[in-house]
């Protein structure tokens, strides 16, 4: 099997992969009925669109430590299967209001703070969960896939709704993806539990917190990787925002141009997730280089002379911003032993995510503003500034190497490697 594609190798990693295509698929088909749900029952209200992204990412925000912890406790697989069943009976209530017509705003406000909740426990250890799939030796190929996934999900999923919403309704487009999250639980519950690469937690509640912020501190390239994710977050990872501004503010395009756009970021996007896929080593190099390379590229979009340069430029922009995002994912990851990575990654989506709602405002504050170019640029200006002088700050401290004190558990036959190897060197 092709290097690109060798996490496929694992049975476990197939049946999850599987189920990732099918209910991302599906996620992004609501989110499109959803928007535009809300958009007829609120006369077109931005407001009131922004008002359910915001609620989502509240409860994200306020409980992903939490959902890390919960990641670290239980079994994954068992916590996933709650969590996926969550998020399906989500969509399901929802669609079975929106079917009845009688749905309100108020009821999708409530359906997405639960929705939200639900999340925060699902990101941490439905990411933690792909080390027990393949091992750390695959973690970097298994992750970058995952980008892959979701991008193709990202392009096909916007596509279907759009048909099927004017043929069905929004209703069923969102029934569909209650339906989706089946193929998830119908993969979980088809794996073999035994050939999972598995550590116990040792420490539960606030001890085990303040056990993870102390290993937090004494890794710099860890902390740097958390602070260059969430500042690019904030103001260099805008791309919904800062391409319909230029498609409408800079170009005066039509629907048909600000497509072109948006697929043009989205094929970027996968053919960055697929590149991270070959490498073998990650870092806090190639997180902070990925990530001074977005902003450049930003930089330079936003003196581009019309739709055609701009569309050219959104394909290299959306590669560098998926390496960003997979290597630091996965060194984020792979710098943390397993016995705390849950919680670990639990504060990484704090910082990565506590900025967006955030950078969203501001940057459209900015483009009202300072209009879109100005927009566009002082958002790659800031990705890359805060790149380079972490490369800086990087340079003076050494990377000690990531040890775990439990023994590994005995590997069966055809399961994958085990071991917690260092991250690559931070100055590779």
């Amino acid at each position: 099997m092709s290097s690109m594609f060798k996490s496929l190798s694992v049975r476990n990693y197939r049946l999850f992969a599987a189920g990732q295509a099918v209910s991302n698929t599906g996620t992004w088909m609501q989110r499109i009925a959803q928007d535009w749900v809300v958009l007829g029952l609120t006369h077109n209200s931005g407001t009131a669109l922004g008002t359910v992204t915001a609620l989502q990412f509240l409860s994200v925000v306020a409980f992903s430590v939490w959902g890390g912890s919960l990641a670290d406790r239980w079994d994954r697989r068992k916590l996933l299967m709650i969590t996926q069943a969550l998020l399906g009976l989500g969509s399901l209530t929802l669609g079975l209001l929106v079917v009845s017509g009688r749905v309100t705003i108020w009821e999708v406000y409530a359906i997405a703070l639960a929705v939200g909740t639900a999340s925060a426990v699902d990101n941490p250890t439905r990411q933690t969960f792909v080390g027990e799939l393949v091992g750390s030796d695959l973690l970097p190929n298994a992750v970058s896939l995952n980008s892959a996934v979701f991008n193709l999900a990202r392009m096909a999923g916007p596509a279907l709704a759009g048909v099927l919403i004017p043929v069905v309704g929004s209703g069923w487009v969102t029934l569909a993806n209650a339906g989706s999250y089946a193929a998830v639980l119908l993969g979980l519950a088809l794996m073999r539990p035994g050939e999972l690469v598995r550590r116990p937690a040792r420490e539960r509640g606030a001890r085990a917190f303040r056990q993870t912020l102390a290993f937090i501190r004494t890794r710099p390239a860890m902390a740097l990787v958390m602070v260059q994710a969430g500042l690019t977050g904030m103001f260099g990872l805008n791309t919904q925002i800062t391409t319909a501004l230029m498609a409408t503010g800079a170009f005066h395009a039509r629907a048909t141009g600000f497509g072109l756009l948006t697929t043009a970021f989205a094929l970027g996007s996968l053919g960055g997730a697929l590149a991270a896929a070959r490498r073998r080593e990650v870092g806090a190099a190639l997180v902070l280089t990925s990530a001074a390379v977005t902003g450049g590229l930003e930089l330079l979009s936003a003196a581009a002379p019309d739709t055609w340069a701009f569309a050219a430029l959104l394909v290299p922009t959306g590669a560098a911003a998926f390496v960003f995002i997979t290597s630091a994912n996965t060194t984020t990851q792979l710098s943390a032993p397993d016995h705390i990575r849950g919680r670990v990654m639990g504060v990484y989506m704090l910082v990565y995510l506590g900025g967006v709602p955030i950078g969203a405002q501001l940057t459209g504050w900015l483009g009202q503003v300072c209009g879109p170019r100005w927009t566009l640029a002082l958002g790659g200006a800031v990705t890359a500034a805060t790149a380079g002088i972490a490369s800086v700050v990087l340079r003076r401290f050494p990377e000690p190497p990531v040890t775990d004190d439990p023994p590994a558990p005995d590997r069966p036959p055809g399961a994958a490697p085990d071991g917690v190897p260092k991250a690559a060197s931070s100055r590779s």
